[in-house]
C-alpha cells in the first residue's frame, strides 16, 4: 500500500482549541504495508446466534424515540436562526423601520449543525467514532468484514478480539457489538505487538481496530483495550457508542506502547440515566507519541459520564489528550466529569490536555480538572545522593506504570505482552516482577 496520511483525526466537536494547532491529529500511515492476518476471536457461539446488527438496534431505539417525541413548537432563538424564521429584511423591503428579530443570534458554523442535529433526533446520523469517519474507512477496509456479536437479553457474556502485529503488515478488526435488554458484556481487546521481528523493533507495521457498541436498556457493558507494540508500529483504536435507557458502560483503556497510537472514543448518551466511565492509562517514553480524543454526548435526563486519566511521559514523548463533554440541550440533571493527572518524568516532553465542557441546558454540572507535575530537582538530588542516578528514577516511574498493567491485566495472555514490552524497557522486569 502507498503511503496515506488520515488529516483532522480525533477532531474536537468545535473548533475551540483550533488556535493553537490542537484541536485535530494528523496520523501518518506507513508506505510499503501488506495486508495482515485477520484478527482472533474468542466468543462463545451464543453470541454469533444471538447477534442483531447494529443499525437494527439503532432503528428500533429510533421508532421509541419518535413515538415520544414533544410536538410543542420549539421557539428557542437559536432554533428560530437555523429555521430562518425570521429575518431582517433588506433596506428596500424595510420601509417602516423595522429591524427584526433582535433575539435572533448569529450562529458558528457548529452551533448551525449541532441544532439541526438536535433537531433531527436521527441517532444514526448523528453516530461517530472517536477518531473520525476517515480512519473508520481506513480499519473497515483493512478489515475486510466485520465481526457482528450480540447478547441475548438477560445473558451473561465474554468475548476476547486480538489484533497481532506483524512486521511490514497491517492488520485491523472491525467489530459491532450489540447488548440486548438487561445483559452483561465483558470485551477485552488486545493490540498486541510486542512480538519479536526479527530483531528489528522498528519495522513498519500497524494494528488497529474500530468498534461499534450499542448498549441496550439497563444493560452493562465493560470494555477493556491493552495497547502494547514496539516503536515502529502505530496503533489505531477507534470506538463509538451509543446507550439506551439506563445503559451502564465502563471503558478501561491502557496504552503502553506503539511508535504512534490513536485513542479514539465518542459516547452518545441518547436515553434517560444512561452512564459512561472512561479510565485511562498511558505511558510514553523515547520519542513516541500518544493522541487520546473523548467525545460524551449527554442527551437524555440523568445520564452521568466520567473520564479519568493518568500517566507517565518521559524522553521526548509527545501527549495530546482532547476531552469533550457535550450537555446537549433537554439533558436535565446530567453531570459530566474529566480530569487528568500527568506525571512528566522528562525535560523534553511535550504534554498537551485540553479540556471542553459545551453547555446548552440549565441544571446540569460539568467539571474538569487537571494536575500535571514533574520530579523537582531536589526530588531527584535527593534519589541522586542515595545512588539513583537519573535515568534510574525515570525509571522506576515506568516500572510502576508497566506493573500496574501487569498486575491488572484481564488475562495471561495480555499479562506477557506487557511484560515482553517491559522487558525492551526495563533490564529484568519479568524476573523481578515474578
Amino acid at each position: 500500500m502507498d503511503a496515506l496520511a488520515i488529516k483532522h483525526a480525533s477532531a474536537m466537536p468545535a473548533p475551540t482549541w483550533g488556535w493553537l494547532k490542537m484541536n485535530d491529529a494528523r496520523i501518518d500511515i506507513p508506505a510499503g504495508l501488506a495486508r495482515g492476518d485477520v484478527p482472533e476471536v474468542d466468543a462463545p457461539q451464543a453470541l454469533f446466534d444471538a447477534a442483531v446488527s447494529f443499525e437494527g438496534a439503532v432503528a428500533e431505539l429510533q421508532e421509541r424515540l419518535d413515538a415520544a417525541r414533544n410536538t410543542t413548537p420549539d421557539t428557542r432563538a437559536c432554533v428560530r436562526a437555523v429555521q430562518g424564521a425570521a429575518t431582517a429584511p433588506s433596506d428596500a423591503a424595510n420601509t417602516d423601520g423595522d429591524l427584526g428579530d433582535l433575539d435572533i443570534p448569529a450562529l458558528s458554523s457548529y452551533q448551525e449543525r449541532a441544532v439541526r442535529d438536535e433537531l433531527a433526533g436521527d441517532v444514526a446520523r448523528a453516530f461517530e467514532t472517536g477518531i473520525g469517519i476517515d480512519a473508520r474507512a481506513y480499519l473497515n477496509f483493512l478489515a475486510g468484514e466485520s465481526i457482528v456479536l450480540g447478547t441475548a437479553e438477560g445473558a451473561t457474556e465474554q468475548v476476547t478480539v486480538r489484533v497481532a502485529a506483524e512486521a511490514d503488515c497491517a492488520s485491523a478488526a472491525s467489530v459491532d457489538l450489540v447488548a440486548a435488554p438487561e445483559s452483561t458484556l465483558d470485551v477485552v481487546l488486545e493490540l498486541d505487538g510486542t512480538d519479536d521481528f526479527g530483531g528489528a523493533d522498528d519495522a513498519p507495521a500497524l494494528i488497529g481496530s474500530t468498534m461499534r457498541i450499542f448498549a441496550g436498556a439497563r444493560s452493562r457493558v465493560n470494555v477493556t483495550v491493552y495497547t502494547t507494540a514496539l516503536p515502529g508500529t502505530v496503533a489505531l483504536d477507534d470506538e463509538g457508542y451509543v446507550l439506551d435507557d439506563g445503559a451502564r458502560v465502563t471503558v478501561r483503556h491502557v496504552v503502553l506502547g506503539g511508535g504512534t497510537t490513536a485513542t479514539g472514543l465518542a459516547a452518545d448518551l441518547r436515553c434517560d440515566t444512561a452512564r459512561i466511565d472512561i479510565d485511562t492509562s498511558y505511558l510514553a517514553g523515547g520519542t513516541e507519541r500518544r493522541d487520546l480524543a473523548y467525545t460524551v454526548r449527554h442527551r437524555g435526563k440523568k445520564t452521568i459520564s466520567n473520564i479519568i486519566a493518568n500517566g507517565v511521559l518521559a524522553g521526548t514523548a509527545q501527549k495530546t489528550l482532547r476531552g469533550t463533554i457535550d450537555l446537549v440541550h433537554g439533558c436535565k440533571g446530567s453531570e459530566g466529569t474529566e480530569r487528568e493527572t500527568v506525571l512528566i518524568a522528562s525535560k523534553g516532553v511535550d504534554n498537551k490536555t485540553v479540556p471542553t465542557i459545551l453547555c446548552d441546558e440549565d441544571d446540569v454540572a460539568g467539571n474538569h480538572g487537571a494536575t500535571i507535575g514533574h520530579v523537582r530537582p531536589d526530588q531527584l538530588f535527593y534519589l541522586m545522593c542515595r545512588g539513583v542516578s537519573e535515568a534510574d528514577a525515570e525509571a522506576l516511574f515506568l516500572r510502576a506504570k508497566f506493573e500496574d498493567a501487569a498486575l491488572t491485566a484481564p488475562s495471561e495472555r495480555v499479562r506477557r505482552a506487557v511484560c515482553r514490552l517491559a522487558e525492551r524497557a526495563i533490564d529484568d522486569f519479568e524476573e523481578e516482577f515474578a
